[in-house]
């Protein structure tokens, strides 16, 4: 099956702010940048389209002309608990060089670590390959696409954030 893993554009919050899990607007330049994810997008064929729940996705999938894309919360952005919405270099919590140094098993503000994130999503994916889908879209979040491409044997966990994963970018894996 042919993935299209969709990033969404860029948000209305204030650079350097934690904001993964929550459901934050779409920033001013939505419009411009929408347009070229639309562009890209042109002339291909979905059997389904999933998005997450969140409404910068969901904006951008009903702009690309996905009115009722299926909404799937395995879809979100890594839960960061209680340094949601406090800026990077604001946050006082003591777990977060600790985070720093095992992102991978330890739960991001208390709320879920970067494996955690995979799994959800890898649970997603094994669902999605049980469908008779040849071809399907899904707009999401950087670190979804990141556990994403894990999955599909792009990257391992060490790999997973040498590479940007662009606001408006598009990916294709197969799965």
């Amino acid at each position: 099956m042919e993935v299209f893993l969709i990033r969404h554009t860029k948000t209305a919050v204030i650079p350097g702010t934690c904001y993964g899990n929550s459901d934050v607007d779409v920033a001013d330049s939505f419009p411009e940048e929408a347009e070229k994810v639309r562009g890209r997008l042109k002339g291909e064929r979905f059997d389904a389209v999933y998005s997450s729940p969140l409404q910068r996705c969901r904006k951008l999938a009903v702009y690309c002309g996905y009115e009722n894309p299926i909404l799937d919360d395995r879809l979100k952005e890594l839960n960061f608990g209680s340094w949601e919405g406090q800026r990077w270099d604001e946050i006082q919590d003591p777990r977060l060089q600790e985070w720093y140094d095992d992102w991978l098993s330890m739960p991001a503000g208390g709320a879920e670590s970067f494996l955690e994130q995979h799994n959800r999503v890898s649970a997603f994916l094994d669902d999605l390959k049980e469908t008779e889908y040849g071809k399907v879209c899904v707009f999401a979040h950087g670190g979804t696409i990141r556990a994403a491409l894990i999955y599909a044997g792009k990257y391992n966990f060490n790999q997973a954030f040498t590479d940007d994963v662009d606001y408006g970018s598009l990916v294709k894996m197969t799965i």
